[in-house]
C-alpha cells in the first residue's frame, strides 16, 4: 500500500500502482453517454490515465483542463480521466468547460478499477475514492510510467508523464 497525504495528514491506498513493464489490467468503466468502455476499446493508442478523486475539486478539474490542452496535438494518444464521479457530473463538467480532447470514465458502481490498480484510498475522509495518479500505457498495452501523487491536493507532474510518450 502507498502512504500519501491529504493536506499533510497521512492516508493510505489499498495497494500499489502496477509495476512498470507489466501489462495493463483490463477494466470496464462507464462513459458519459453511459456506454461501457474497456481497455480493448483503446487498443493501438497510447493512453494517459489521469486518475483523481472527484472532478468537482479544484486540482482534479485543473488536471482535466491541462491534459485537454496538452494532448490536443499529440498523435495516437488518448487521455482517459477516471474517477468515481457519476457519469452525469463528468459530462456536465466537460460541457461547461468545453473539454473535448479527453475521455471521461466513471468507476462509480463497484470501484473495481481503483481496487484492481491498487489506487483506492483506504482510510480518511476520501476513503473509497481514487487517489491522484497518472499511468501511461503504450500501444502494446504495457505500463511505461506511473506516478502516485504524494500529496493528493497537488497536481501531477505533467511534463514527466508526457516526456515518456
Amino acid at each position: 500500500m502507498a502512504s500519501i497525504t491529504l493536506q499533510g495528514n497521512t492516508i493510505e491506498t489499498i495497494g500499489n500502482l502496477p509495476e512498470l513493464g507489466s501489462k495493463a489490467i483490463d477494466f470496464s468503466l462507464v462513459a458519459t453517454d453511459l456506454s461501457i468502455k474497456k481497455l480493448a476499446d483503446f487498443s493501438g493508442s497510447r493512453l494517459i490515465l489521469n486518475i483523481f478523486p472527484s472532478v468537482d475539486t479544484g486540482t482534479c478539474a485543473t488536471s482535466v483542463r491541462e491534459f485537454n490542452k496538452k494532448v490536443a496535438d499529440l498523435d495516437n494518444t488518448k487521455v482517459l480521466c477516471i474517477s468515481r464521479d457519476l457519469p452525469f457530473a463528468q459530462g456536465r463538467f466537460c460541457g461547461a468547460e468545453g473539454i473535448e480532447n479527453v475521455v471521461m470514465l466513471s468507476d462509480f458502481s463497484a470501484g473495481k478499477f481503483g481496487k484492481n490498480y491498487g489506487l483506492e484510498v483506504k482510510n480518511g475522509p476520501l476513503a473509497t475514492l481514487h487517489s491522484r495518479c497518472i499511468i501511461i500505457i503504450n500501444e502494446e498495452g504495457t505500463i511505461t510510467y506511473t506516478e502516485q501523487v504524494n500529496e493528493i491536493v497537488d497536481e501531477p507532474n505533467y511534463e514527466a508523464a508526457l516526456k515518456t510518450l
